[in-house]
């Protein structure tokens, strides 16, 4: 069976919604872009429309792409000072000439909704984190909305990466649940596949699992993208493994939309913060 990441998202937007109506205030949210990049800009507007439609006030921030770190790094300062703003995350990528550990970690830790900060970074793993990374929640609320026990289940996380197989690997780790990390270099991966109930893959690799690689009944998570012949795909083959699985979360559809939407939820979470 097939999990609506849309229909995950909207619920979450319309309770983002409504306690955003209930704050007093308008909390701010700022996506700063740097450069031109059509993908990236389409991907910004995208949030900063279903920002207000939540309720929230956008800043605009469009940098040309020959701007210099310094001035990156300044203008995010002046955005962790601006009153009611809630939320500063940086689109990436950033330009090549760019140092984005230096920009990223400008931004104040109790505003960085995206978890990028090297202060948030490493308080996740302490669990004192002013938020938790985007999409490693999302993907924790997919699995929630299958209704399936993890307890005692084989869990393989598909995938090392800091921004997504790690944080997951870890929550799902802190629940006592049987984790297994593997990445595609891993011996014998498709055994270990083969043997999971619940599969999460985070690589990048498109159509890198195919519906013969899982078990009969197995959850399939696929929180991996890349782009193939000018569209988005996921690390899981779109053929017949929805029907195989008792649930698959596939890319584009799933954990996606729901990532969005938990990217609002911290900055519901540093708005009642400031309150």
């Amino acid at each position: 069976m097939k999990i609506d990441g849309k229909k995950i998202q909207q619920e979450k937007l319309s309770e983002i919604k409504r306690q955003v109506g209930e704050l007093g205030f308008t909390p701010l949210f700022c996506d700063v872009m740097v450069g031109e990049d059509l993908v990236s800009r389409k991907y910004v507007e995208l949030k900063e429309k279903m920002a207000e439609g939540v309720g929230m006030g956008i800043v605009e921030c469009r940098l040309p792409s020959d701007v210099t770190d310094e001035e990156v790094v300044q203008k995010i300062k002046e955005l962790n000072e601006t009153p009611n703003m809630c939320g500063v995350i940086v689109q990436l990528p950033l330009p090549a000439h760019l140092d984005k550990e230096k920009i990223v970690n400008a931004i104040d830790p109790t505003l960085d909704v995206d978890c990028l900060t090297k202060v948030n970074r490493e308080k996740f793993y302490e669990s004192q984190a002013y938020f938790s990374y985007p999409t490693a929640i999302a993907t924790m609320d997919v699995l929630a909305s299958t209704g399936v026990s993890l307890e005692g289940k084989n869990i393989c996380v598909l995938g090392k990466g800091e921004l997504v197989g790690k944080p997951i690997a870890y929550l799902l780790s802190q629940k006592g649940y049987n984790v297994q990390v593997i990445d595609k270099s891993t011996e014998d991966k498709e055994g270990i596949i083969k043997d999971s109930d619940v599969v999460i893959s985070a690589t990048g690799v498109a159509s890198l699992i195919n519906a013969e690689m899982i078990k009969d009944g197995s959850v399939i998570i696929d929180v991996g993208t890349s782009e193939s012949f000018g569209a988005v795909v996921g690390d899981v083959s779109l053929d017949g493994v929805a029907e195989k699985a008792s649930f698959a979360a596939l890319t584009p559809g799933g954990v996606g939309p729901v990532t969005i939407a938990c990217l609002f939820e911290n900055v519901l979470h540093a708005a009642k913060f400031k309150k």
